[in-house]
């Protein structure tokens, strides 16, 4: 199935925020990955739906050792864990000093996330230069930067997006198309045509698909209930159009050109 990588540049725009609120709009069911090197949030976040704490033995450090062993034995659901809402995730690393023992399993990550019946939608967390999560970004179906509309924010964007220009092939007609969606109020009209125009300027081949309404109490929600409450909530509601072009994104560069 299909591989979606949420990101961030710099700093804590929300980006497992913005995972849960798109796995909870998503049209398919998905499994939400945490794959965050610096040390995952759904673990302290979230709780399963018996009210248990998310196992960090079981997820992304128990599927790194199933890789280790044979892709034969990397199943996916065998990882999973159903947190409140219904969403299946596979819980992150507790800490950085985890990310090493995973080793050359990074690289495999892609392989067995698109061998799983379901969609996946990988929080990646901060993007740095040689970060162990870039294979995920690199064979990604899509790519979506979640940034704050302010000045250290679009410019960490900027120079993050040209430095890995190259390697997402940002641009090129068989690159790794690149979304970029803004967290702000869902009345500001100006901060994603305002990023839109910045980036066509710089020649970056990413397109900002929208804005995520900034919204602590449906955010809060969400860590509680699931996604009961929140329906209505402008969380969820932005969630479901910058959701539907990011898939749209995606199908666009299987599209065979006619």
């Amino acid at each position: 199935m299909a591989l979606y990588a949420l990101a961030s540049a710099k700093g804590s725009p929300g980006v497992s925020i913005a995972t849960m609120a798109l796995a909870g709009t998503w049209p398919t069911d998905p499994v939400v990955a945490d794959l965050d090197p610096a040390g995952g949030d759904f673990t302290w976040r979230y709780r399963t739906v018996t009210d248990e704490p998310v196992d960090t033995d079981r997820g992304l450090l128990s599927l790194g050792a199933a890789v280790r062993r044979g892709a034969a034995e990397a199943d996916l659901a065998d990882h999973l864990q159903e947190i409140g809402g219904g969403v299946r995730v596979l819980a992150g690393i507790a800490s950085p000093t985890q990310v090493a023992g995973l080793g050359a399993a990074w690289g495999q990550l892609p392989a067995v996330f698109r061998a799983a019946d379901h969609d996946v939608l990988a929080d990646c967390g901060r993007v740095v230069p040689g970060s162990a999560v870039t294979p995920v970004l690199l064979a990604a179906d899509a790519v979506l930067f979640v940034v704050a509309p302010t000045v250290e924010g679009t410019a960490h964007l900027r120079e993050r997006l040209k430095g890995m220009a190259d390697q997402l092939g940002l641009g090129a007609p068989d690159g790794v198309p690149v979304g970029v969606a803004v967290v702000t109020s869902y009345k500001d009209r100006r901060s994603a045509p305002d990023l839109q125009q910045l980036l066509d300027s710089e020649g970056l081949g990413a397109r900002v698909l929208g804005v995520l309404a900034h919204d602590r109490k449906a955010a809060d929600a969400m860590r509680g209930a699931g996604y009961a409450g929140t329906a209505r909530s402008l969380l969820v509601r932005s969630a479901v159009e910058v959701g539907a072009r990011l898939a749209a994104l995606a199908d666009h560069r299987h599209t065979p050109a006619r």
